[in-house]
C-alpha cells in the first residue's frame, strides 16, 4: 500500500530530481500547495501572489522507506533556515514547507523539525513551515520530470545536480538499484 508525502524546499525541479532515485519512491509529482488560489498556474505562483509554494508530492512504499527517512533526505537537500528562498530562488513560493497528509505525519514532521532545531547544526533558526495539506495542484506538464527532460539545462546543472549527488553519496543504501 502506498502513502503520500508533500514537501517544498525551493524549486520543485531540484527536489523532484533528488528524491526520485530513492528506493520505495514510486512517483514524484511537481505541483503547488499551501496557498489560497484555486487551480494556480506556474506564472501565477511565480508572481508570489497565490500563497502557494512549489512542492513535490511523492507516492512511496512505507515498508521500503519510512516517512522519517523521507524527512531526513528532504532536510539534507535544502536549507531549512532560509526564509522564503533557496539559493538563487527568492519568494514565498520557494519556502521550506512540509505539508502533512494526516495527524501522524504532522506529529512526525513537528518532532523532526524540533530535533533539528535543537541539534545546534545550524547557525540560524529553522524556519520550515509545517501544516496540513489542504489541496495539491499538479504543475503543468513541462514541469514534470524537468531534470530528466533537460539534463543540460544550466539551472539544473548548477542546482539540481548537486542535490542528486548529495543524495547518492549520503543515502547510498536508500537508492533504488
Amino acid at each position: 500500500m502506498t502513502a503520500k508525502a508533500t514537501f517544498g524546499g525551493g524549486c520543485f525541479w531540484c527536489i523532484e530530481a533528488a528524491l526520485e532515485p530513492l528506493d520505495g519512491v514510486e512517483s514524484v509529482t511537481s505541483g503547488y500547495a499551501g496557498g489560497d488560489t484555486e487551480n494556480p498556474t506556474y506564472r501565477a505562483v511565480c508572481s508570489g501572489n497565490t500563497g502557494h509554494a512549489e512542492v513535490v508530492q511523492l507516492e512511496y512504499e512505507p515498508e521500503t522507506i519510512s516517512y522519517e527517512e523521507l524527512l531526513e533526505v528532504f532536510f539534507t537537500i535544502h536549507d531549512p533556515t532560509q526564509l522564503n528562498r533557496q539559493g538563487p530562488d527568492v519568494g514565498s513560493q520557494y519556502r521550506s514547507i512540509v505539508l502533512a497528509h494526516d495527524d501522524e505525519q504532522l506529529e512526525l514532521a513537528q518532532s523532526f523539525v524540533e530535533a533539528l532545531a535543537e541539534s545546534g547544526g545550524y547557525d540560524d533558526d529553522v524556519v520550515t513551515e509545517i501544516e496540513r495539506l489542504e489541496t495539491f495542484y499538479r504543475a503543468e506538464e513541462p514541469h514534470q520530470d524537468y531534470f530528466k527532460k533537460n539534463p543540460n539545462d544550466a539551472y539544473c546543472s548548477m542546482h539540481a545536480q548537486p542535490k542528486i549527488e548529495k543524495v547518492k553519496k549520503t543515502f547510498r543504501e536508500k537508492l533504488a538499484v
